[in-house]
């Protein structure tokens, strides 16, 4: 019987991915990863919650496996915390999804594995995992057996902030419920009983309290709540901002200033302490360059066709991927709204993932 260490986060996602392994005769383990409890940050719903563990634990023991929680607040708070932080304060967007799966919660997964001689890790993610034998992509390099794919669910699908796996991560990794849809998922842990069928789900950044991120921000980097100017396009006065760290690309609401037309946050420039306006069409960038590449299949050529995501929630739209220099040049057929430097750019081929970086630069 081969065992899987699933990592739970007493949601239903991840409850119900544990009693699916389970019923296909794995050896089940759960975890659970305290992440940022010692500071009282975490909403009592988030993933990272002392309740959230506990949680965990009880829907464990109805499922009958073994249970424990693992703190790695330190290597989150260098690994995650940190860079969310400096990114803010530089006037940059991060993902700190993408930052926890890639540097936090899939390296933890595999060393508990280890730790526990284990042969997969399993996650609540809805994506898939496909062996690369007889699949439509170009063939990887030979470290590289499985590919990433979209979930069933598009409204749910999040292979978009798992791009960042790698190699050893993606082949021992089990995703049971991406050939699932979220309401099937509510809808059998409901009739199975299990104590998370009625959990919300998170909406927000799981360690960032009701006070939201800008406060968070503010007390770890004083500086970030600097005030400075709002100006337009042409260097014009408009108003002042609170600091940067309560500003993104695209931003319209909570500006104020007065305008006879709506004004749309569509430069940060931290290094005059600048908040940049303009009309909606100013948000709007037609090319991406896009740094940190992780591949999880060959590109297909030097320049590709693809289709690219630069935000989680939104759908691939088609592109052209140039790749230069470590770096890769992102090209639209259609203007996208507001892509902000620190967020990913995710390129697919069909419903495979080949891979994605960090925006740098839109234009």
């Amino acid at each position: 019987m081969s065992k899987v260490i699933v990592g739970m986060s007493g949601g239903v996602d991840s409850s119900v991915t544990a009693y699916l392994l389970k019923e296909q005769g794995f050896e089940v383990e759960g975890v659970s990863f305290l992440i940022w409890e010692a500071r009282q940050r975490c909403s009592h719903d988030a993933c990272c919650s002392l309740e959230a563990a506990q949680s965990a634990e009880q829907t464990a023991g109805e499922i009958g496996i073994p249970h424990r929680s693992v703190d790695v607040r330190e290597a989150f708070a260098d690994a995650v915390i940190d860079p969310f932080v400096s990114a803010y304060a530089d006037g940059i967007t991060p993902n700190p999804c993408i930052l926890c799966n890639r540097r936090v919660k899939f390296p933890f997964l595999l060393k508990e594995a280890e730790r526990r001689g284990a042969e997969y890790i399993a996650t609540g993610h809805y994506a898939r995992i496909e062996s690369i034998g007889g699949a439509k992509v170009p063939a990887p390099s030979p470290e590289r057996t499985h590919l990433l794919k979209k979930g069933v669910d598009p409204r749910k699908d999040q292979s978009y902030v798992l791009y960042g796996l790698r190699p050893e991560e993606l082949r021992r990794l089990l995703l049971p419920l991406g050939d699932l849809t979220k309401k099937a998922v509510r809808e059998m842990a409901r009739s199975l009983g299990l104590p998370a069928a009625e959990r919300p789900e998170s909406q927000e950044i799981c360690f960032i309290g009701d006070e939201g991120y800008a406060k968070f921000i503010e007390e770890l980097s004083p500086l970030s709540s600097r005030p400075g100017r709002i100006v337009d396009r042409r260097g014009n006065i408009l108003g002042s901002h609170k600091g940067l760290a309560h500003y993104t690309i695209g931003q319209r609401k909570g500006l104020g200033i007065s305008s006879p037309d709506p004004c749309y946050v569509t430069a940060i420039d931290p290094l005059h302490n600048l908040i940049r306006v303009g009309r909606r069409e100013e948000a709007l960038a037609g090319t991406v360059l896009v740094s940190e590449l992780n591949w999880l299949a060959s590109a297909p050529s030097r320049t590709f066709r693809a289709g690219v995501k630069v935000r989680s929630m939104m759908g691939d739209v088609p592109a052209d991927v140039e790749l230069r220099d470590g770096c890769a040049i992102v090209r639209f057929d259609d203007a996208q709204w507001a892509p902000a430097p620190g967020q990913s750019a995710v390129w697919y081929l069909g419903d495979t993932v080949l891979g994605g970086g960090i925006i740098t630069q839109a234009g």
